[in-house]
């Protein structure tokens, strides 16, 4: 029943997305081969992620909660620090996105270094991760955490070499995978109840916020060192791959992106957290759940969807159409950011911890509205800098000015999520959907690639952090009335049985 209540509700989140990469790719000559390869890449993200939400609940949400909960038992706060520190630079050089990313990056600028890009950014996920602990071990307030670090952030990024202030931003977001933000959200609601000092809600969201911060800073050092490249090459898009070439390359990508979240469990299972064989048994069987699930998930991702992104970029960049057909890129990419959001299984997960850490008094279907309509804004920005070719930092700096503004006003619990939301929200179907079709139209503009064609993830994880914090403002504010309201009618209730007495 489980399974095809999920599979229901995966297929009715899909049907924006389909309808409008039909509706675009009507405008290319598609051959029948293409378009087996878009219904076979649909099936599998379809059938991928009613899986893969099986195993995350039966899996990477309950191991989240209980090493979460089992951190303080490692006494020392080194000690958990390390695990925070190890934990995210493991999690992060096993997720295949930000491979992926470092294999565009190097096949445009041969300077930079795969390898060393992805340990770069794992180790400023690490310390990220580590930080984002010791704020609640610490008990610091997070406003103040965020307002510090991105006010430092954008105090230096006009003085980084202007190739790498969009790649800084996309790295940051690449690193959140379907995987590490379930299990990093589930932590949080874990660590919040054993090791904050004040073990309200307040403190469950927030971790993955500010280890995205880790990342951008230490690819804006990397990028202070390399400085803008002179020799840059044309971008390519990966060869068309078959379905068994794409299904056994993500053989072992796939064990690797598992692999540390089941490595963690069994060492505080074997000193802290003792559960019983029936409980093991079962965490081990919903594990190869999760892994056929995104098994599945991804491999439809790279087999069909970065086709249809493909098709999006050659019909409205097309030479031969007219001058202001390109500019239908901007309503497009409305569409498919809003559906793109829709279909990521993070956002899914979010709005679930979000209806249960508020009681059901925010429905998960309204956090992953306000994430799709982030989304579809951020994905207009995005196509809306490529076509003008506008500098992403003019979009950015009022951008994170006004998540930074509403910081004041919103409450503590929504700052954590908004933050944590712009991670959730960059999944693999932006970065193997939405990517390359930016990189593409950039190089037939003849923009400087990596300035230009990179800053999607960049936008679709800084929206997110005005819409959900506006979202958390009107919560504040309807919660005050409701109380008001109660109140109100309590005195009421008083001031008649008091005349009734007398």
């Amino acid at each position: 029943m489980k399974f095809l209540r999920n599979l229901r509700d995966v297929f009715i989140s899909s049907l924006p997305l389909v309808v409008i990469v039909a509706i675009v790719c009507s405008f290319a000559t598609l051959e029948k081969a293409e378009l087996f390869q878009l219904i076979t890449g649909y099936l599998f993200v379809l059938f991928g992620q009613t899986f893969f939400l099986i195993g995350i609940d039966n899996v990477v949400l309950p191991i989240g909660k209980l090493v979460g909960g089992s951190l303080s038992r490692l006494n020392r706060t080194s000690f958990i620090l390390l695990f925070g520190f190890v934990f995210g630079l493991l999690a992060t050089v096993a997720e295949p996105s930000i491979t992926i990313l470092g294999t565009q990056l190097h096949s445009i600028n041969p300077d930079i270094n795969v390898t060393l890009f992805v340990w770069i950014v794992g180790s400023g996920i690490g310390i990220g991760v580590a930080t984002a602990l010791f704020r609640v071990i610490r008990d610091i307030n997070i406003k103040i955490c965020f307002c510090v670090l991105y006010i430092l952030l954008f105090s230096v990024i006009l003085i980084i070499p202007e190739q790498f202030q969009a790649v800084a931003f996309d790295a940051s977001g690449a690193t959140t995978g379907d995987v590490s933000v379930p299990f990093i959200l589930a932590l949080g609601v874990g660590v919040s109840s054993t090791m904050s000092k004040s073990k309200t809600n307040e403190e469950s969201f927030g971790i993955i916020g500010l280890a995205s911060v880790g990342p951008i800073v230490a690819v804006l050092l990397y990028g202070l060192v390399l400085g803008n490249g002179n020799n840059l090459k044309n971008y390519t898009a990966g060869a068309d791959e078959t379905l068994s070439g794409v299904m056994i390359s993500n053989l072992c990508g796939v064990a690797l992106t598992i692999l540390p979240i089941i490595a963690i469990f069994f060492v505080f299972q074997f000193f802290f957290i003792k559960l019983p064989r029936k409980h093991l048994l079962r965490i081990l069987v919903s594990s190869f759940v999760l892994y056929i699930g995104l098994f599945f998930f991804l491999s439809g991702i790279d087999y069909g969807f970065a086709l249809a992104g493909k098709h999006i970029g050659d019909a409205f960049m097309d030479n031969t159409r007219p001058s202001w057909f390109k500019w239908l890129l901007l309503p497009i990419g409305l569409v498919l950011g809003f559906s793109v959001a829709l279909s990521q299984p993070a956002v899914t997960v979010l709005g679930e911890q979000v209806e249960e850490i508020t009681n059901s008094f925010i429905k998960k279907m309204t956090i992953r509205l306000t994430l799709a309509i982030g989304l579809g804004i951020s994905v207009f920005l995005a196509m809306l800098k490529v076509l003008t070719g506008i500098d992403i930092v003019w979009f950015l700096i009022p951008m994170y000015a006004i998540a930074i503004i509403s910081m004041i006003f919103a409450p503590k619990l929504f700052v954590g999520l908004a933050f944590d939301s712009g991670g959730v929200a960059s999944g693999a179907m932006i970065s193997a959907f939405l990517t390359p079709l930016t990189l593409g139209a950039s190089q037939t503009l003849n923009q400087d690639i990596l300035t230009s064609g990179f800053g999607t993830i960049a936008f679709v994880a800084a929206m997110p952090l005005i819409l959900v914090q506006w979202l958390g403002i009107i919560y504040s504010y309807k919660r005050k009335r409701a109380i008001k309201s109660a109140s109100h009618i309590t005195l009421n209730e008083l001031d008649s049985l008091s005349h009734s007495a007398k």
